[in-house]
């Protein structure tokens, strides 16, 4: 009956040849809209739009979710509160969603994407970590996946603070101990925290918040994160170190680094060998940082004194697991967000977030590239792709402690400036810079937002060229001002870290380190090194490459004059051993060098 009242409020349009049915004036929110195509000719469909009796969109949540989040979708969207679904039973619900909020407990895969046939519009990760949503299949799906990356903060930092405590006084322990009906005061002996150091590694929001509340305790706190300010650490009294000296000073490490390929078991034996004897380790941070079997091993060599432990590489860790079942170290079952409050907190975050994606707002917490016009794609691909590897390799080439804040990027063009849309290159920039020592996941709607939160500025300049415009770019260059290089002939005249590149033949390349020119392929990795220009230079290298069979893919040599100094590229397919890196560096011409990951 409504249904056929409603029809008046629609209009017929002919464009295109064919016949489809518009809104003429708003429907009520009792109706929704579905796209039917019937035969009109054998060739030619005849499009209608018909009415069902819900013009809300649908959300999904399938899993807990706090009261106050649900409340504001239901505010917005029917919502669906389907708990424990199967892998199959998600599938058959997700073509009628055009919404799905997960936390960590439920797999958004392929297989997801695809039976939602198009449908899906936005994924909500209730939570920071995406590692259980396939993100190359929501974009090409055209899904947005955001996530809520702020709310647990305060919790995180508080679960680290009681594990750290706990641990210095052996409150587990002691109280099985009691619940068993013993009495050993003299077995659970602690540590004070007063004076004692405690070493931060990855200094970002719930790294910084550990920092706050030690040092109310007293501690002397010192971090190490490649990207932390310098200024804003010593704004509450930490000393930002290299992280050798940080694991080898401190007498408790706190964990707070994404875990990336950069951050895979970062600890590990090498490392631990580095520690103080008796050092303690606190890690509500992810388990893969850790290798869980070196930590076992230093636990028992005495090394590692305890470990007190939020996250682990398998959760949950095998019953029989050494780690969890040795006395000096305290499990926990990845606790760190789980108070009413944070619980609370990333419901209403995941909720604004699902709410505004589907409204069709930009969602500062996007961490899935959005779409971008096929033909822009199709032109740009090259260069987006020489943006980011230009980005990746300025960050590796940067070392010390005050942290990167300030780049320019210089963009070499005959397009006039109106016919050269940078964003996405910016942001492929971005993403490079920051990806690497980073758990964040930058693309064209989150890269401004993302370098704002981290403290970098990122300027952009354009230089006009005479010829022909059919190309869109001549050359980008990338400028890091006021840092440390790890390659000292990476520092331009002017002071800046400085890398250029061009695209050859549809394929990136590194034309420029600092002063010097090369020509070498960004593909695998690079090696760079400074050398005394004199012959057999190449033959040197290469022999020691080729003796572990690693595959040299391009070598170039930039120099200022004849027998003078000089840079050689070397662009190889696979990672040399160390031993390798070293004999290059014993070479006697050879006066610096640097291995970079691309």
């Amino acid at each position: 009956m409504a249904a056929s009242a409603s029809w008046t409020s629609l209009k017929p349009s002919t464009s295109s040849g064919q016949v489809s049915w518009l809104r003429h004036r708003p429907l009520s929110a009792a109706f929704g809209v579905t796209n039917l195509s019937l035969g009109r000719h054998r060739d030619q469909p005849r499009r209608f739009i018909v009415l069902s009796m819900d013009a809300k969109p649908t959300i999904l949540v399938a899993e807990k979710l706090g009261e106050a989040g649900v409340n504001l979708l239901k505010e917005f969207a029917n919502v669906d509160c389907s708990y424990n679904l199967s892998a199959e039973e998600l599938c058959t619900k997700i073509s009628l969603c055009d919404a799905l909020i997960v936390r960590s407990g439920t797999k958004v895969s392929r297989e997801v994407f695809e039976s939602s046939a198009g449908r899906l519009k936005v994924v909500g990760r209730a939570g920071v970590g995406i590692d259980n949503v396939d993100l190359a299949a929501a974009t090409e799906h055209g899904c947005l996946v955001v996530n809520a990356p702020t709310a647990n903060t305060v919790a995180a930092a508080e679960h680290g603070i009681a594990l750290l405590t706990a641990m210095a006084r052996n409150v587990a322990q002691a109280d099985a101990s009691v619940k068993a009906g013993k009495w050993q005061r003299n077995k659970y002996v602690g540590v004070s925290l007063v004076g004692k150091t405690l070493a931060v590694m990855g200094f970002g929001k719930v790294g910084s918040e550990v920092a706050r509340r030690a040092k109310g305790l007293g501690m002397h706190v010192i971090a190490h994160d490649p990207y932390a300010a310098a200024d804003r650490a010593r704004a509450i009294g930490v000393e930002l170190v290299s992280f050798d000296e940080a694991i080898a000073s401190a007498d408790f490490i706190s964990l707070h680094m994404p875990l990336t390929a950069a951050t895979s078991k970062i600890l590990n034996d090498d490392t631990f060998a580095k520690m103080k004897k008796g050092v303690r380790i606190v890690n509500v941070a992810r388990g893969g940082v850790i290798d869980e079997e070196a930590l076992v091993r230093a636990i028992d060599a005495g090394i590692v004194a305890q470990a007190a432990l939020d996250v682990f590489t398998e959760e949950p860790p095998a019953k029989d697991s050494k780690l969890v079942q040795n006395e000096n170290v305290i499990a926990t079952p990845h606790l760190g967000a789980s108070t009413m409050e944070a619980q609370e907190g990333v419901a209403i975050e995941i909720a604004e977030a699902v709410v505004g994606a589907l409204k069709g707002e930009l969602a500062a917490t996007a961490v899935n590239a959005p779409m971008v016009p096929a033909q822009v794609l199709t032109e740009l691909k090259p260069y987006v792709a020489l943006a980011e590897k230009l980005g990746r390799l300025a960050v590796q080439l940067v070392a010390g402690i005050s942290g990167v804040k300030t780049v320019k990027v210089t963009y070499a063009s005959a397009r006039a400036p109106d016919d050269l849309d940078t964003r996405l290159l910016r942001a492929m920039i971005t993403k490079g810079l920051i990806e690497p020592i980073s758990s964040a996941f930058v693309n064209l709607v989150n890269a401004d937002f993302t370098a704002k939160q981290r403290g970098l500025r990122i300027t952009e300049e354009r230089v006009t060229l005479d010829g022909s415009p059919e190309s869109p770019l001549e050359l980008i260059q990338v400028q890091i001002a006021n840092v440390e290089s790890k390659f000292a002939s990476a520092i331009s005249d002017s002071g800046e870290i400085k890398v250029e590149g061009r695209v050859k033949d549809g394929i990136p390349h590194l034309t420029k380190v600092g002063s010097f020119e090369v020509d070498v392929s960004l593909e695998g990795s690079i090696i760079l090194c400074r050398q005394v220009d004199q012959p057999g230079m190449i033959g040197k290298v290469g022999r020691i490459l080729g003796e572990e069979n690693i595959n040299v893919s391009f070598m170039s040599v930039g120099r200022i004059a004849p027998r003078k100094q000089a840079v050689m590229a070397i662009g190889v397919d696979e990672e040399p051993s160390k031993q390798s890196l070293m004999r290059i560096g014993e070479i006697p011409a050879v006066e610096e060098f640097v291995y970079l990951k691309l």
